[in-house]
C-alpha cells in the first residue's frame, strides 16, 4: 500500500491556462488538471483508456466524430487511441484516469499539452 496526498504534489504549470498533479501506479496514471476558462487541450491520441472525471467547469471534447460537451458531475469514458481534443468553456477542475500508465508523460514526452 502506498498512500498519496494531492497537498504535497505541487502542482505542474503546463501552459498559461492548465496546471496539473499527477500520480503514476503500477497500473494507472491519475491526474487533476486545472484549466482556466479557453484552456485548449491540442487534438491528440494516446493508447490508454482515459475517463474524465469533470468535478467543476464544463468542458467540450471534440472527435472524429462530434462533440461532447460534459459538466460537473458528469465522467466521459474515451477509448485508448481515440484522437481528441478539449476546450474550457469555463474555468474547470477535472480528474483524469488512465489505464495502463501514461508513458508519456513519464518520459515528458508531452509536449502537445506544454507552451500554449
Amino acid at each position: 500500500m502506498q498512500l498519496h496526498q494531492w497537498d504535497r504534489i505541487p502542482p505542474e504549470q503546463m501552459n498559461p491556462l492548465c496546471a496539473r498533479q499527477v500520480i503514476h501506479t503500477d497500473q494507472m496514471t491519475i491526474a487533476r488538471l486545472y484549466l482556466k476558462k479557453g484552456a485548449l487541450v491540442p487534438r491528440h491520441s494516446h493508447p490508454n483508456e482515459q475517463v474524465t472525471l469533470l468535478l467543476d467547469g464544463r468542458l467540450l471534447f471534440r472527435f472524429d466524430d462530434g462533440e461532447t460537451e460534459i459538466a460537473a458531475g458528469a465522467a466521459l469514458q474515451i477509448p485508448g487511441g481515440a484522437p481528441h481534443e478539449v476546450i474550457s468553456l469555463e474555468d474547470s477542475f477535472a480528474i483524469d484516469v488512465f489505464s495502463p500508465p501514461r508513458q508519456d508523460w513519464i518520459a515528458g514526452a508531452d509536449s502537445y499539452l506544454r507552451g500554449r
